[in-house]
């Protein structure tokens, strides 16, 4: 069935044979197994090693390849396409397109080696629920697949700020120290960078609604005072929301907005 599927051309599973003596589930072999889905996966970039030198992904970095060969993600900060094909355990990337959206000058160049690397011929290995591309250079990307993650109930950290066109990252010294979650009740609660906060939140369609938060009164020193300030001012009154599998956006009418990612049990 796996020949039948890649003489039409179709992306429907791509099946990795385990190399040496397959060992049963459990006994940890390293291998890779068969059965593994690639396509229709939502994979999370981990990290990217490039020239021998390995460097975390910003979050929010993925790539999906769809049942026809089509690749989208994100590399950080910008959006991406690509074509590609594959032919058994080779993907071939190509004619990759990408936003201009301004970013950040690190996640800039987690891009630029995300973009080199996801390029090309490249071998595919998946074990369990990790999968390693590794160019014919030896450089890799390595990825993750996790479930989707719904509004309410988890605990989301806040990862950058939107205006406009232009997303970037949280101050120096304020990275994850803003948190909210969201109860099936209708309440949000968390903090901001410096006070825990609680309050209402309604959630219509695809809008938020935020009534008054109540939370503590210390000063903090900046950045982190300012950037509750900022977030605070977000959160007021009605924005829009938008889950893309484990990312948050939350953008009010002037276009003023923050981004966030599902925390993982035990973060």
């Amino acid at each position: 069935m796996r020949n039948q599927r890649m003489a039409v051309g179709v992306l429907a599973l791509l099946v990795l044979a385990a190399c040496g003596t397959e060992k049963g589930a459990g006994e940890g072999s390293g291998s890779v197994r068969t059965g593994q889905r690639l396509t229709g996966v939502h994979w999370e970039v981990d990290s990217v090693t490039a020239g021998g030198r390995r460097t975390e992904a910003p979050d929010g970095a993925h790539v999906v390849i769809d049942t026809k060969g089509r690749a989208t993600g994100n590399f950080g900060c910008n959006h991406f396409t690509a074509e590609t094909r594959t032919d058994g355990d080779t993907i071939t990337v190509r004619r990759a397109t990408t936003t201009q959206m301004g970013c950040e000058k690190n996640v800039e160049r987690f891009e630029r080696a995300m973009s080199r690397a996801f390029s090309g011929e490249l071998t595919a290995a998946v074990t369990g629920r990790d999968l390693t591309l590794t160019t014919a250079a030896g450089d890799s990307i390595a990825l993750t697949s996790r479930p989707p993650a719904p509004l309410t109930g988890i605990t989301w950290t806040v990862t950058s700020l939107v205006s406009g066109p232009t997303a970037s990252s949280l101050p120096a010294g304020t990275e994850r120290t803003a948190r909210l979650s969201f109860g099936k009740d209708g309440s949000v609660r968390g903090t901001l960078g410096c006070n825990s906060f609680r309050g209402n939140a309604t959630v219509t369609g695809s809008t938020v609604t935020f009534g008054r938060l109540d939370g503590t009164k210390m000063m903090c020193p900046d950045p982190r005072m300012t950037l509750e300030r900022t977030l605070l001012a977000m959160l007021d009154g009605r924005v829009t929301y938008r889950v893309d599998h484990r990312a948050l956006s939350l953008t009010a009418a002037n276009g003023e907005g923050l981004g966030a990612t599902a925390q993982a049990p035990g973060e």
